[in-house]
């Protein structure tokens, strides 16, 4: 076997040993102790249970060997790639680099195995995410909880948006929660810097539930609106105890909206009738807003809050900066303080036991968790995509 032929073998094999020289072209042997580069490696870390899967990868529960401490552990996903990192995986490490803010998730290092598809991101655990919370909870959140989180959220939004960068993947499940209160906004695997002159995006980012309505028509304009109509899905959510608008299509997601909202027109929309995809749907004549029938309960600077982050017009939609300011945040009941959160069994680092039942029993079951049934588009620090539709 000659020269070229080995190398290749060595490439093949995945396995980085050598690298060719540009001084001589032929492979030479890397020194041990520097094939990791100034990474450490991944076996630092005591792999301790898989909690969930983010846009772009796998995510385990770990510890570090060094220090003791548990972190979270997320995989890139690197689907064949034979060009190095994808771009989706240089984009969430080179935005959460240069993101440092108590309700964003920390980004602490990159670790790396023993082959080309062993990159993982060291990120700072969080003990839940609000999907399994919702599903799991005995009794929904209080006002007084749900005016804590969203403010933290926002917080997190006003921050991510002050430095041109759009999340545009808002859910529950992306929404962290640490012992301490403390939530945090995770998995930028499909975030983007944003500014002027904008530049066309793809249409088919966040999760169906919570996907604003310019994107459902597929304009290509992409701006921090996006997040704030899915804040909005958010915090209706968090209030109802249940999704706000759980459409099992596109078409059935713009009924819901039209429903909930009412008909967009180019009066209250103007644009509305140049989007791309407004040919494709036959909107029914639905001229009222349901929101205060949906929420007969919540006092008026609540559904004025709502009204604004549903704004039809994403010029028109509330900010993260104006919705701080919003007067619900400052009426009775408060907002309490982050440390009086309650605590809640950590149900991601559970085993479910198989359970034997008749085709009946998973039927009723079936039915009894329909209320809270989720699309299957994955998480990150979530529970495991495959048994939650969160």
């Amino acid at each position: 076997m000659d020269t070229s032929s080995k190398f290749g073998a060595v490439l093949n094999k995945e396995k980085v040993t050598h690298l060719l020289s540009l001084r001589t072209c032929k492979p030479f042997r890397i020194p041990e102790e520097d094939r990791l580069g100034i990474c450490r490696s991944v076996s630092d870390f005591e792999k301790l249970n898989r909690i969930g899967e983010g846009t772009y990868g796998i995510v385990y529960r770990a510890r570090d060997t060094t220090s003791g401490e548990i972190v979270a552990l997320k995989k890139v996903r690197m689907e064949k790639e034979k060009d190095g990192l994808p771009i989706s995986g240089l984009r969430e490490i080179n935005l959460l680099i240069n993101l440092r803010h108590e309700n964003i998730v920390e980004l602490t290092e990159v670790v790396v195995g023993q082959h080309l598809d062993s990159i993982f991101l060291v990120m700072k655990y969080c003990e839940q995410d609000l999907a399994s919370l919702l599903d799991n909870m005995p009794a929904p959140f209080s006002e007084a909880q749900v005016k804590c989180l969203t403010l933290q959220m926002l917080n997190g939004l006003r921050y991510l948006h002050d430095n041109f960068v759009i999340h545009r993947d808002l859910k529950v499940s992306n929404l962290l929660l640490t012992d301490k209160g403390c939530l945090k906004i995770a998995d930028f695997g499909l975030a983007r810097h944003y500014g002027l002159p904008a530049y066309p995006m793809t249409p088919k980012v966040v999760t169906l539930w919570y996907r604003a309505p310019e994107l459902l028509l597929e304009s290509q304009e992409h701006t921090t609106a996006i997040d704030m109509w899915a804040a909005g899905c958010i915090l209706g959510e968090l209030l109802a105890n249940k999704p706000l608008m759980p459409g099992t299509s596109e078409l059935h997601q713009v009924t819901l909206i039209v429903e909930l909202l009412g008909t967009p027109n180019d009066s209250i929309w103007p644009g509305f009738s140049n989007l791309p995809a407004v040919k494709d749907y036959t909107l029914k004549k639905q001229p009222y807003n349901n929101l205060k029938a949906k929420f007969p309960w919540l006092v008026p600077s609540g559904q004025k809050l709502l009204n604004y982050l549903f704004m039809y017009d994403p010029k028109k939609r509330a900010t993260a900066e104006e919705c701080l300011e919003s007067l619900y945040f400052k009426e009775q009941p408060l907002p309490c303080d982050p440390e009086l959160m309650p605590t809640f069994p950590q149900h991601r680092n559970k085993r479910k036991r198989p359970q034997m039942t008749s085709k009946g029993e998973r039927e009723k079951d079936k039915d009894r968790s329909s209320l809270y049934q989720r699309e299957e588009f994955g998480q990150t620090f979530g529970s495991d995509s495959k048994k939650s539709k969160r």
